[in-house]
């Protein structure tokens, strides 16, 4: 279901008006609806704190595998949205990613981007690192 929001802190707050900002997603009722049947679902899961903890671990083992390697620039993040910078142009994985089973983007052209669902768990993030480590290895030596 789409949805919109707008929030603006103190500074633009000011700025906008009641009807100054429309946009196509925001404010119907049935959009409205499912996004606080999403938040109460996430707060009642426990889905921020999963993606803090599955997150940290995400990362970690990244680092573990990866982190040491020629080319790795950086691996950073905050929970379950994570950046490896890679030396060079990367584009080429995320092909090579999803013809292993595994969906990657690619920003900047030297950032491997990850952004799994946050009912992500640590067994997943294994899996990630399973098929993405080899795959980084494989393009750095290239």
């Amino acid at each position: 279901m789409p949805i919109a929001a707008v929030v603006a802190g103190p500074r633009a707050a000011d700025i906008f008006q009641p009807g100054n900002h429309g946009t196509t997603f925001g404010g119907n009722p049935l959009a409205m609806r499912a996004g606080v049947e999403t938040i109460r679902i996430m707060e009642e899961d426990g889905l921020l704190e999963n993606a803090s903890r599955v997150g940290a671990h995400l990362k970690g083992a990244l680092a573990r595998e990866l982190g040491g390697l020629r080319g790795v620039t950086e691996i950073r993040g905050q929970g379950l949205m994570i950046g490896m910078e890679l030396a060079k142009n990367c584009n080429v994985l995320t092909q090579r990613a999803a013809d292993a089973g595994l969906l990657i983007s690619v920003t900047a052209d030297t950032v491997v981007r990850l952004l799994p669902p946050l009912i992500t768990t640590e067994a997943n993030a294994d899996e990630i690192v399973a098929i993405l480590a080899p795959l980084v290895r494989e393009f750095l030596d290239q």
